[in-house]
């Protein structure tokens, strides 16, 4: 009788590892593929990205110009 209790207690023991084991497999490749598909996301939106979409000096004349025209229209109204 005893034997018996030992034998099914050691069978639920591996049942449960097993499951565990397989638990945390299936975490890990989860995370392993959030992951992967956040590098190829953002490998995506990099090549998508313009070639223009370097930043420009901006030239100050242009500031200036844009300011002046400001002041003009300001003082119409």
């Amino acid at each position: 009788m005893q034997l018996h209790r030992v034998q099914y207690g050691r069978l639920t023991m591996i049942a449960i590892l097993h499951f565990v084991t397989l638990v945390v497999t299936t975490v890990f490749a989860g995370a392993t593929a959030v992951l992967f598909n956040w590098m190829l996301l953002r490998g995506a939106f990099h090549l998508m990205r313009p070639a223009t979409a370097r930043r420009i000096p901006v030239r100050s004349e242009l500031v200036r110009g844009t300011a002046r025209l400001t002041r003009a229209f300001a003082g119409q109204r």
